[in-house]
């Protein structure tokens, strides 16, 4: 507090006669120019508005601890050191409460005014003023607190001013700061780029970081790299005033100001004395809820810190811990960093928190044991089609025209039936030639036997012969234009529907027929599963036709060779139907899942895998 100048005049204690206002008013006005507190700021304005009002006013000042909200109470009186009447202390209140002025006593012999002081649109409190009969009418009244009031909008500018000047300093130092650390990613080019900054930013003999190892904090980086060397036998002074800071989780000033927090600084003032300086600063890191480290700023006895400089590497510490404590664990040995992570999630599960951890570790758990000890039936599942038991290829006979057709792929044939007719000019023709040329011969023969030409006679029946076989050619030939189904059964593959007049040739496939009750199922197993196939097993069968319809069978052969389409190796097994085939048709495809037996549930969900490490491990493998 600043020393009074002047003496209280106290009201009514003293004849009006004896007091001089001129002296008095000039006491005031020198206060208030040389206020160096805001009591001694606040005391000498109010009364410089009282004597504004009237020289026999009495006056009450009332502010808050923080705007609106409050709790608001008296911080200056006039006369100095006297006690408010209850009006004054009433006028004050209401004229808070209701954010407006108010006026007690009007047309009487005392009036009470009092003014809400209101800057910035926030409520800081009110002045009230009790004025005699002798002093100026209310507006005038109001109008002189009006002006009187300018004074404290000024302090609260001032004030603010110098706030913001302070944030903006911490902003912009704790910023810089920031951009040091981001532009190195290793930690010691880090903390170093950072302590050398910071010494030169805030003009500090040095700046040393330090970080938490054990139950100990280490000097990472001291700034000055030149004298490092030289301070080197100094370093575990640094390191103790650091665990000093952390031990305590404060930070620790030496020397501390008059209205300091009370901490120990043993450590702080044996650095000073080895090093020789003359204000040690001290500041845990924080990253999250754990102190990593401390940083330690040294200055000389003539420049001491400031609050403004405790506020400014106070935030420096804030933003720069994260930072450090990512660059430190980016830089540990990769076992390190795997070893930690276990034991926190070791701690994870062993200490009294982290619930959610260890509800799913119990779920994960549980299903393992699920995993583990639970049967199941395994069975391996490929595509597959019905194909007929036999098969009979229907060819063209010789080469011709096809003339008609009758069947095609789908159709239900009886042995016998007509599935095509091949064009029989031509034979027809054919037979009609050597029919004459038969006749020819005869009478050639009958002329040479009345002649008795009898080696003529043996050429000419040979000749007859061989027209005659040629003849029955052509009548067999005749016989097999009409193509007939073999046997009763499903045309599988064939239409001729588009080839009617087109040429066929001799061995050329028109029809494949399947029998009505024969059928074998052909499935494509996967070459990682052909393993678990053998002969007799048994297995089911849902064709994409009917899916809500299981067909069984039973594997009868393996084929040995792998064969590959649609991008994968597979083998050929072939199974009979055990069951009733149904509505099953040949060519019908599906899905199958051949029944391989009774397997752990861990091996039916990973053995894919499993198997697929092992190979990848063995292709690696030196």
């Amino acid at each position: 507090m600043i020393e009074r100048r002047g003496e209280a005049v106290s009201s009514g204690a003293e004849d009006a006669s004896q007091v001089s206002y001129a002296i008095l008013d000039q006491s005031l006005w020198v206060r208030f120019q040389q206020a160096e507190t805001i009591t001694a700021f606040l005391d000498s304005w109010l009364g410089l508005v009282a004597r504004q009002v009237d020289g026999m006013a009495t006056a009450l000042l009332v502010t808050g601890e923080t705007p609106d909200a409050g709790p608001f109470a008296a911080a200056a009186r006039w006369p100095a050191g006297t006690e408010a009447a209850p009006d004054l202390a009433e006028a004050a209140a209401q004229a808070v409460s209701d954010r407006q002025s108010v006026v007690f006593g009007e047309g009487t012999e005392r009036r009470v005014l009092a003014f809400p002081l209101i800057v910035f649109g926030g409520l800081f409190g009110a002045v009230a003023v009790s004025a005699p009969a002798s002093a100026p009418p209310t507006p005038a009244l109001f109008r002189r607190l009006h002006w009187g009031a300018a004074w404290i909008e000024l302090l609260l500018r001032r004030e603010q001013e110098e706030k913001d000047g302070e944030l903006r300093e911490r902003v912009t130092v704790s910023f810089d700061m920031l951009a040091c650390l981001l532009e190195h990613d290793r930690l010691r080019d880090a903390a170093n780029a950072l302590v050398t900054e910071l010494a030169r930013r805030m003009d500090c003999e040095t700046v040393s970081l330090g970080l938490r190892r054990g139950g100990r904090v280490r000097v990472q980086a001291v700034s000055s790299a030149a004298s490092f060397g030289r301070r080197a036998s100094l370093i575990r002074e640094v390191g103790l005033a650091m665990d000093e800071a952390v031990d305590q989780e404060a930070v620790i000033l030496w020397p501390a100001p008059e209205n300091w927090d009370f901490r120990v600084s043993r450590a702080a003032a044996d650095l000073a004395a080895s090093h020789g300086v003359g204000s040690v600063l001290s500041i845990p890191l924080m990253a999250g809820d754990e102190i990593i480290g401390a940083l330690t700023a040294e200055r000389r006895a003539d420049r001491p810190f400031t609050p403004l400089d405790v506020e400014v590497l106070d935030a420096v510490a804030a933003i720069a811990g994260p930072i450090v404590e990512d660059r430190r664990k980016d830089s540990r040995w990769l076992p390190v960093k795997i070893g930690v992570s276990l034991r926190r999630g070791l701690a994870a599960l062993v200490g009294p928190r982290h619930f959610a951890a260890k509800l799913a570790t119990l779920a994960v758990a549980a299903l393992a044991a699920w995993l583990w000890y639970t049967p199941a039936q395994y069975a391996v599942s490929a595509p597959a089609r019905l194909e007929g038991e036999v098969q009979r290829s229907v060819i063209a006979p010789f080469n011709g025209y096809l003339a008609s057709q009758s069947a095609r792929a789908g159709d239900l044939v009886t042995e016998g039936d007509i599935l095509a007719v091949l064009d029989e000019k031509d034979l027809t023709l054919e037979q009609l030639r050597l029919a004459t040329a038969r006749q020819q011969r005869t009478r050639e023969l009958d002329r040479a036997i009345a002649q008795r030409e009898v080696a003529e006679a043996s050429i000419i029946r040979a000749q007859l012969e061989q027209t005659d076989a040629q003849l029955r050619l052509v009548e067999e030939q005749l016989a097999r234009t009409r193509i007939r189904a073999p046997f009763s059964g499903y045309v599988v593959e064939g239409d001729l529907s588009q080839q009617v007049g087109g040429a066929l040739e001799r061995g050329q496939t028109l029809f494949r027929i399947a029998p009505l009750d024969g059928f074998r199922v052909m499935l494509e197993i996967d070459e990682r599963d052909i393993a678990e196939i053998t002969p007799g097993q048994e297995g089911s069968l849902r064709l994409s036709a009917f899916p809500e319809t299981p067909y069984t069978y039973r594997v009868t052969r393996i084929t040995p060779l792998a064969r590959q389409a649609e991008g994968r190796n597979f083998f050929l097994v072939e199974a009979a139907l055990t069951g009733k085939t149904g509505r099953a048709r040949p060519g019908m495809e599906g899905v199958s899942r051949t029944e391989i037996g009774e397997r752990r549930m861990a091996w039916v969900v990973f053995h894919d895998m499993v198997d697929w490490l092992r190979l990848t491990a063995w292709r690696w493998q030196p």
